[in-house]
C-alpha cells in the first residue's frame, strides 16, 4: 500500500528543541517497512496546534490525498492527536479522506474500519480534545500569573522595550524575562510624540508626516521604514505610559476579551501620563469624523477658526482666476447666495486684522495681567471643586473594597458558596473598583492644572511679548499654528468679527514658555481643560473688534 506519513509538534520551539518529530518520523518509517507499505510522501508540520485545520502542511497533505486519483491510499501518523485535537474536525476530515478511500491510521492506537473502530477512534478524540482544553487552561493560568508578577511572556518585546533575562528560574530550565526601556528606541517613541504635540519647524505633523521624517532620518523601526499605523500604535498605546496590558485577545474567537480578564503588568514608562492624555486629546480631536484634515493641512491662516454669522462655517474663495482670494460662507458657496446676507471677506485684509487686533488688544500688557488674575481665581476654584471629587471617590472605592472583602469572608468560612451567583458579583465589584480608580486618575489629572498662579508679572509681560513677537512676524509659519491654540473660533456678524478663546490655551501656553519649550516650536495644549468641556460652558476670553469696509 502506498502511504504518507505526517508528523506534527504543537509549537516551533519544541521543533527546535525537542525529539518529538525525528522520532516520531523514526517509528512511522519502521512501521511502514515492517508492515510492507511504501512510503511515498512525508508531511512534516512544525510548530501548528491540532485545534484547527489552519495547518499549511497539513493542507497541502489533505489537497493530495483529494487528487483524482489520489496521491496515496493511507495517512499514517503516530497517535490521533497528531491528526487533530478537535473530535468534530477529525470527523469532518476523515469522511472527506474515506469518500476518496483514503484510510487514516494511528501505530500506537490502532482501531477497526468498523462501527465500534469508529466508535472507539471518537472516544479517543474526546479524550484527546478534553486534554488539549485542560493543557491551555493551565498554560494560560500560568502565563496570567506570571505576568502580575511583571514577568513578560511574549517573544518579540514591543518597540521602545527589550526583553531582559533574569536570574528567577522558569519552566524548561529556562530563565524569566521582563521588559526594560531600549533608550535608543524609546528616543525615538518620545521624539514621535514631541512632533506630534510641537510639531517641526512651525508645522504641525501628523502620523503620516511622522513616519515619513523618521524613515529619511535614518531613524528605522528596526530595521524596517515606519509605517503611520505603526506612529498611530506608538502614540496610542497605554504601555508606553508603563500601563501594558495581556491576555487582551482572545485567538479562538479572533475577538477582544472583557476588559476585567485583562492582566496589566508593570513596566517601567517611556512617557509620562500627562504627555500621553495630551496626544490623546489631541488625536480624538483631529480625528477625521471630527476635524476634515483639509482644516489641519490647510495653509490658509483662518480655515477651520472663522465662522460666519449664519453659523456655517467660512472657506477660501477665489475670483479673477485665482487673482482675488476671499473667505466666504460655505452655505452661500454650496446653497446659492440667497441662502445667507454675508459679505466675501478679502483674506490678506482679514488676516492682518485678526492678528493685529489679538496682538495689540486681546495680548495687550495691561489685559494679559487681568486675565491671568482671572485665571488665577478660576484655577483654584477648580481645585477646591476638584479636591471635593477626589475625596468622594476614594470614600466610595473604600466602600467596594469592603463589601468585596465581606464577599471573600464569606466565602472562605464557607457562609455562602462559590457559585456562579458569587462569581458574577465578585466580577462586578472589582470591575466597579477599576471604574473608580480611573475615574481617580481622571480627576486627579484635572487638578494638575498649569502652575500659571505662580507666575510674576514681569513673567507674565514677557509672555505677552514673546506672542506678540509670533503673531505679528511677516510670513512666519508659526502664526497658523498659535491661533489654532489660542483661539477657539471667531464669529463674522455683518462688520464685527468676534474672537473668542479660552484661558486653559492660555494657561498652557504659558507654562510652555516658562519651561522654555517655544524657542523654535509651537506649544499645544490638552483639550479636557478647554472651557467648553467644563459643567457650566461659556466663553473665557473675548474680544469684539470691527472690520472696516
Amino acid at each position: 500500500m502506498h502511504i504518507a506519513i505526517y508528523a506534527r509538534v504543537s509549537t516551533s520551539r519544541q521543533a527546535e528543541n525537542d525529539l518529538s518529530i525525528p522520532d516520531q518520523l523514526r517509528q512511522l518509517n519502521v512501521w511502514a517497512k515492517t508492515n510492507g507499505h511504501l512510503v511515498v510522501q512525508e508531511y512534516i508540520e512544525p510548530g501548528a496546534s491540532a485545534t484547527d485545520d489552519k495547518r499549511p502542511v497539513f493542507q497541502k497533505m489533505i489537497a493530495d490525498a483529494l487528487q483524482k486519483p489520489a496521491a496515496f491510499e493511507a495517512i499514517i501518523i503516530h497517535s490521533l492527536s497528531r491528526f487533530f485535537r478537535d473530535g468534530v474536525e477529525f470527523g469532518v476530515y476523515e469522511r472527506k479522506l474515506a469518500k476518496n478511500k483514503v484510510k487514516v491510521i494511528s501505530i500506537t492506537q490502532p482501531t477497526s474500519d468498523d462501527a465500534s473502530g469508529e466508535m472507539m477512534r471518537r472516544i479517543i478524540n474526546l479524550f484527546d480534545e478534553h486534554q488539549s482544553k485542560e493543557i491551555s487552561k493551565h498554560v494560560s493560568r500560568c502565563m496570567k500569573e506570571n505576568a502580575r508578577q511583571g514577568f513578560f511572556n511574549g517573544s518579540s518585546a514591543p518597540f521602545g522595550y527589550q526583553a531582559i533575562t533574569t536570574d528567577i528560574a522558569g519552566s524548561r530550565g529556562r530563565h524569566k524575562k521582563k521588559l526594560a526601556i531600549n533608550e535608543v528606541e524609546a528616543g525615538i517613541v518620545r521624539k514621535a510624540y514631541d512632533l506630534y504635540l510641537r510639531g517641526h519647524e512651525g508645522r504641525e505633523m501628523g502620523c503620516k508626516e511622522i513616519a515619513k521624517y523618521f524613515t529619511d532620518k535614518g531613524l528605522l523601526m528596526r530595521g524596517k521604514p515606519w509605517r503611520m499605523q505603526k506612529v498611530q500604535t506608538v502614540l496610542s498605546d497605554t504601555l508606553y505610559m508603563g500601563e501594558y496590558f495581556t491576555n487582551i485577545r482572545d485567538s479562538k474567537n479572533n475577538c477582544n476579551r472583557p476588559p476585567e480578564e485583562w492582566v496589566k503588568v508593570s513596566i517601567p514608562a517611556i512617557i509620562d501620563a500627562a504627555t500621553f492624555e495630551r496626544v490623546r486629546a489631541k488625536r480624538e480631536v483631529r480625528a477625521p469624523a471630527k476635524t476634515p484634515p483639509r482644516v489641519t493641512a490647510s495653509p490658509t491662516l483662518l480655515t477651520g477658526l472663522l465662522k460666519c454669522g449664519c453659523g456655517a462655517s467660512m472657506t477660501l474663495a477665489t475670483g479673477k482666476s485665482g487673482l482675488y482670494k476671499y473667505y466666504k460662507c460655505t452655505r452661500r458657496l454650496s446653497q446659492g447666495n440667497h441662502t445667507c446676507g454675508s459679505h466675501n471677506l478679502p483674506m490678506e485684509k482679514l488676516d492682518s486684522l485678526v492678528l493685529q487686533q489679538l496682538a495689540e488688544k486681546v495680548f495687550a500688557k495691561d489685559r494679559l495681567q487681568s486675565l491671568m488674575s482671572e485665571l488665577r481665581k478660576r484655577i483654584q476654584s477648580s481645585k477646591d471643586g476638584q479636591q471635593e471629587r477626589v475625596n468622594e471617590i476614594n470614600r466610595q472605592i473604600k466602600q467596594v473594597e469592603d463589601r468585596r472583602n465581606r464577599l471573600m469572608e464569606a466565602i472562605e468560612t464557607g457562609t455562602i458558596d462559590l457559585d456562579e451567583t458569587t462569581q458574577r458579583r465578585a466580577q462586578q465589584l472589582k470591575a466597579t473598583r477599576e471604574a473608580l480608580f480611573i475615574e481617580l486618575a481622571g480627576v486627579r489629572r484635572d487638578v494638575s492644572l498649569p502652575a500659571v498662579e505662580y507666575l510674576k508679572a514681569s513673567q507674565v509681560d514677557v509672555f505677552g511679548k514673546v506672542l506678540r513677537e509670533k503673531l505679528l512676524a511677516n510670513g512666519s509659519p508659526l502664526a497658523k499654528s498659535y491661533l489654532k491654540i489660542l483661539v477657539d473660533e471667531i464669529v463674522v456678524q455683518d462688520k464685527t468679527a468676534t474672537i473668542r478663546g479660552s484661558y486653559a490655551a492660555l494657561a498652557e501656553t504659558m507654562e510652555q514658555i516658562k519651561l522654555g519649550n517655544l524657542s523654535k516650536q509651537v506649544p499645544s495644549f490638552n483639550l479636557d481643560w478647554c472651557a467648553r468641556r467644563e459643567s457650566n460652558p461659556r466663553p473665557l476670553a473675548s474680544e469684539t473688534n470691527t472690520l472696516s469696509s
